[in-house]
């Protein structure tokens, strides 16, 4: 069986973080649905730690390019991760207003 590269086995690492991150968020927005904020506050904290690992494993992979390092690749896995961390982002700022929304509506709904 072939060896993965340190790139490759490095962007699976970014998957795995990303898609972990990304289940998080969406199980906060579920909570957030049954009206279970401090769940889904803790949720996305959770999210943030893996999405904060997964930026460390990318500053360090810019830091090496931009170091000249040159066993630093770009292949269609790296880019598939990148696209994963970066949707992943985009799907917790986006899920923060709704869950924002929904914290918003259950409140003003109590107040009735």
């Amino acid at each position: 069986m072939q060896q993965l590269s340190k790139t490759t086995e490095t962007a699976f690492g970014l998957i795995a973080k990303a898609g972990e991150a990304k289940s998080y968020i969406f199980e906060a927005m579920f909570a957030a649905k049954e009206a279970r904020f401090d769940e889904a506050s803790n949720l996305i904290e959770k999210a943030d730690v893996l999405l904060t690992e997964a930026h460390q494993i990318q500053f360090k992979l810019l830091s090496d390019e931009s170091n000249g390092a040159n066993d630093v690749e770009v292949n269609f896995i790296m880019v598939h991760a990148q696209d994963h961390l970066m949707t992943t982002i985009l799907a917790k700022e986006l899920m923060m207003e709704i869950i924002e929304n929904k914290k918003e509506i259950y409140e003003l709904k109590e107040k009735m």
